[in-house]
């Protein structure tokens, strides 16, 4: 797909992954609608022609202003990002439900919902591409945030099932599944701490910036799945090959939480 004149909505554009994306489509010829819970940062994020829909992603009316704004403003949607998410470190023996819940709300529940209303507007036009960002959590469970896994797996799961369900309507499914990317992901955790051994990893950490044209370049060449950085894929073979050798290796970084 080119970008090139094309209307891409972004969800959590205000900052990190979802805030380099908005940069990165933009350089590439694309209409933005932006949405987040900061009106600063999506100003921050957009240029002066971008939609901003500043709001709570779990509510209703943030979800239809965002899509009813950018169709009022640009008559199309060609790309919806969904990026929005939250993460809570902690086992899921005793994490508070609630806590669970709303990583569910927003991760999973908020994103099919917003969805469903922009896919209705592709299947009419036969085109469109769906984007999901998971992690590579949602391939490999992080026994560290167990919650924030399943949630992600959940969405790889609805991403895939969506690609089959909209083949015959011209509408794609991507799903994009980061490692460590340098943004305030851990300040912004409903609770807990990561792991020691995870912490000391984050020097590994690719920037924002990076996994936003690895996600541009995906949505150009109609890609299925994104892994980035690519050594990710390594890890998601060694689970394959060797599931029991990875869940102890992962089990005793576990035991430094």
């Amino acid at each position: 797909m080119r970008i090139d004149g094309k209307v891409v909505l972004i969800t959590g554009a205000s900052e990190g992954i979802g805030a380099a994306c908005a940069a990165e489509f933009q350089r590439a010829g694309a209409r933005l609608s932006l949405t987040a819970r900061s009106e600063e940062g999506l100003r921050r994020s957009g240029s002066d022609a971008a939609v901003i829909t500043a709001g709570d992603l779990t509510s209703e009316d943030t979800r239809r202003r965002a899509v009813d704004r950018t169709l009022d403003r640009f008559g199309a949607i060609d790309i919806l990002i969904n990026n929005a998410g939250v993460g809570a470190y902690g086992h899921s023996w005793n994490i508070p439900m609630e806590q669970a819940r709303r990583v569910m709300e927003l991760n999973f529940f908020a994103l099919l919902a917003l969805t469903q209303l922009v896919a209705q507007h592709m299947r009419k036009r036969e085109s469109g591409t769906i984007v999901n960002v998971s992690s590579i959590g949602g391939l490999v469970t992080l026994p560290w945030m167990t919650i924030y896994s399943a949630s992600k797996y959940a969405l790889v799961a609805l991403t895939e099932g969506m690609r089959m369900e909209l083949r015959r309507d011209g509408v794609r499914t991507m799903l994009v599944c980061p490692g460590y990317v340098k943004t305030a992901f851990q300040a912004h955790v409903m609770g807990g701490t990561a792991p020691e051994g995870v912490i000391k990893t984050r020097r590994f950490a690719i920037p924002a910036e990076e996994c936003a044209r690895a996600i541009r370049r995906g949505v150009e060449r109609d890609a299925r799945t994104v892994v980035t950085p690519l050594v990710g894929w390594l890890l998601v073979a060694a689970v394959r090959l060797f599931p029991s050798a990875v869940e102890a290796r992962m089990a005793k970084v576990n035991e430094t939480a």
